[in-house]
């Protein structure tokens, strides 16, 4: 039986278990978006979230704690500057896990393990989205801008006609 037993061991030895995932935690903070197999992915995003919480305050002991996990100074880096600003006002989540299917040769389940913050095609639909419900919500002010708007237009077009056609009878 299994009761109370979370990790997921992965077939592996502790030590090769913690340096593969201490591998594939700096490759996902550098690359932001790597492909593996989807047991791979979840055990992976449970060893990264916890560090990049960690990365949210900035002190030299978070550091340290940091790279006792990673092992590689350029992953830590770029997590203090570069992702720790992005996810400094998300609660939790960083992480998305995509499945992409099997594998060819083992039929193994894979999946895609991405940042959240990164993923621009899908930061551009959700900035679109917003933006059309903003449009949605002040309809009814921007339709009584609308009637107003034209009136005001109305006697400026006046004026500019005369001027134009005075050059032209000269």
């Amino acid at each position: 039986m299994r009761h109370g037993k979370t990790v997921n061991h992965l077939g592996r030895t502790a030590s090769h278990r913690e340096a593969m995932l201490a591998n594939m935690a700096s490759s996902l903070i550098l690359h932001k978006r790597i492909n593996t197999t989807l047991a791979k992915a979840k055990a992976l995003r449970k060893y990264v979230e916890p560090l990049i919480t960690k990365s949210k305050d900035d002190t030299t002991h978070s550091r340290r704690t940091v790279f006792s996990y990673l092992k590689d100074k350029e992953a830590v880096t770029i997590l203090f500057r570069e992702v720790s600003g992005k996810v400094a006002d998300r609660p939790g989540g960083y992480t998305r896990i995509i499945k992409l299917g099997n594998r060819q040769g083992d039929n193994a389940e894979m999946a895609m393990i991405e940042l959240v913050d990164y993923n621009e095609l899908l930061l551009k639909t959700a900035k679109g989205e917003g933006k059309a419900k903003t449009t949605r919500r002040s309809r009814s002010t921007g339709a009584a801008k609308k009637v107003a708007a034209p009136k005001a237009e109305a006697p400026q077009a006046e004026p500019e006609a005369p001027a134009a056609e005075e050059p032209a009878a000269e």
